[in-house]
């Protein structure tokens, strides 16, 4: 069984969230072009990572997201604290905040299967087994990636995980956020997923009450492991892979 390295940053500005997942990324990628012309007996070790964080307030566009689907400027964000970033992963525009948790699986594809789609459904599934075991009933909707609560309804249907990520050369960064206590108010100066007409939410505003995080992401980890069929491996010295 495979090990994949498990690195919890903590609550971290996302642009240093966002270099710590180029180094990581390009690493990644370096090492695979090395062993392309080696020997297979010759080749470098490329693992595999799973990160969790949460972010201080900041919203996030996408490489196709649409600037109209930001509905305050950028100076009006500032001004409340709210940084703004352009990405280089797919999808629109979302909201990242205390109580969520984000994940940045990077992980090498060519060592699991290369299948963009499968990819995104096990992450999504990842997020409905999690959800299940908090008593949530997450659901995917049709052409629109994330999960969902009450999906097939188009007046109840509201997003509880975003998901975007970014691919070259089969190795994935950028990943999925999960409302668990997360303040939904910055979810109104936006156009969540340049999805319009549609409500988010999250698990404390589902169940009423605080989520234990550390709960939800044990969950999220034990089910991350059963669908890629792999072993976490906690590292406690993250600081050591970008030097």
């Amino acid at each position: 069984m495979q090990e994949v390295e498990f690195i919890h940053l903590g609550l971290i500005p996302y642009q240093d969230a966002w270099n710590y997942q180029h180094t990581l990324f390009n690493r990644t990628v370096a090492q695979k072009l090395f062993n392309q012309n080696r020997p297979p007996e010759k080749h470098a070790h490329i693992p595999n990572y799973l990160l969790f964080c949460e972010h201080p307030p900041v919203i996030t566009i996408g490489k196709s997201g649409k600037m109209h689907h930001l509905l305050m400027n950028e100076e009006w964000l500032k001004q409340r604290g709210i940084e703004f970033f352009r990405v280089n992963r797919g999808g629109d525009i979302t909201y990242h905040g205390p109580g969520q948790i984000v994940g940045y699986p990077i992980l090498d594809l060519d060592q699991f299967f290369t299948d963009i789609h499968r990819y995104l459904r096990l992450l999504e599934e990842m997020i409905i087994l999690t959800l299940a075991d908090f008593g949530l009933h997450g659901e995917r909707m049709p052409k629109a990636t994330g999960v969902w609560l009450d999906a097939s309804n188009p007046v109840k249907a509201r997003k509880i995980c975003a998901m975007g990520i970014r691919t070259s050369r089969w190795v994935t960064m950028h990943g999925f956020a999960l409302n668990v206590n997360t303040d939904l108010q910055p979810f109104g100066f936006i156009v969540p997923c340049g999805i319009p007409n549609k409500q988010v939410t999250s698990m404390q505003q589902e169940l009423g009450v605080p989520v234990d995080i550390s709960q939800v992401e044990k969950s999220l980890m034990r089910h991350f492991e059963a669908l890629f069929q792999v072993k976490l491996k906690t590292n406690l010295h993250a600081a050591r892979l970008i030097q």
